[in-house]
């Protein structure tokens, strides 16, 4: 048995990202009723909006669904209570101490997961406590580790060391890049980029198809003084490139940045002034697609890769 199947108790080992702007209630429902495991990111909701979402996608699908939560919010207890509230049964957590909640949460019942960049850090969440751990790569989009460590390399490192069930994370868009990191350890995989160009992300039009648009070597981690993040290559991110280029301070970037840049480009469209957050493996995404047409792709492309690779010869 998949650990991550038995794990969630879903039909197979692909988990949607909680992403920003782009993972509400109909994306994650989608994915559930598709046989995945689908996410609500609660970091571009307030709390009423979480909670609304949260009901939302309970109604849509009677299938397993979690919460992702990034943990450098200020209303974050606000949101654990809700989640509580709502009865939610899985928790992915981000960008912060796994220790701060992963005790409390699972004495409510509730499966938790932390997302890391690096072995150090999967060693933390697993002495926390936490259920399983997804391992992100330098290739994901948003943010991301500061040791631009590519999943390729990421995956066996942590594999190594840890006993708990692995997720893999970035640059996974295929059923084959999805069969190569379980060929190197992981038990499932989490994938963002390919659903924020699907028909139910809640993400604008106008960045979909910036997405589909995109090529190799359009996007770019930055920002490593703020927080790493990887985004398309626009107005904001040359502006960006120019500040450091005059050996910019941190407050002059923080000054640039301003407030709700993400949200500005990827949920209301600004594909100029916006900040535009997403994986390398954009230049693999060529259209626009339903959930259920992703997943069929993903399971598909995953069975041929593992019938070639069993007539494979070395």
């Amino acid at each position: 048995m998949n650990k991550v199947k038995e794990l969630f108790n879903i039909e197979y080992p692909i988990i949607q990202g909680g992403m920003i702007w782009a993972s509400g209630w109909k994306l994650a429902s989608a994915v559930s009723n598709a046989g995945g495991l689908g996410l609500i990111g609660a970091g571009s909701m307030y709390p009423d909006v979480l909670r609304a979402h949260i009901q939302k996608c309970k109604k849509a699908t009677d299938k397993p669904f979690g919460v992702n939560v990034p943990m450098l919010y200020p209303n974050l207890q606000e949101i654990i209570e809700i989640i509580i509230e709502e009865g939610v049964k899985i928790v992915f957590t981000s960008a912060g101490n796994p220790k701060t909640y992963t005790s409390f949460l699972k004495e409510k019942g509730i499966t938790v997961v932390h997302v890391v960049s690096s072995l150090k850090f999967a060693l933390k969440a697993q002495d926390a406590g936490v259920d399983a751990v997804v391992a992100e790569g330098f290739e994901a989009g948003g943010h991301n580790g500061r040791d631009e460590t590519t999943t390729l390399t990421l995956i066996p490192m942590v594999k190594e060391k840890i006993s708990i069930p692995l997720i893999a994370a970035g640059g996974i868009a295929t059923g084959s890049s999805m069969f190569a990191v379980m060929a190197l350890g992981a038990d499932g995989v989490q994938i963002g980029s390919r659903f924020v160009a699907s028909e139910e992300a809640s993400s604008h039009e106008d960045f979909k198809n910036m997405v589909v648009e995109a090529k190799e070597g359009d996007t770019h981690l930055t920002l490593k003084e703020l927080a790493p993040v990887r985004m398309l290559k626009n107005k904001f991110y040359q502006d960006v490139a120019e500040l450091y280029a005059k050996g910019a301070s941190t407050e002059e970037l923080k000054t640039l940045l301003g407030r709700a840049r993400a949200k500005r480009g990827m949920f209301e469209g600004d594909l100029i002034e916006g900040e535009l957050e997403i994986g390398q493996v954009s230049g693999l995404i060529h259209e626009i697609k339903p959930v259920a047409k992703i997943m069929q792709d993903l399971t598909s492309g995953f069975l041929t890769t593992k019938m070639k690779m069993n007539k494979a010869v070395l």
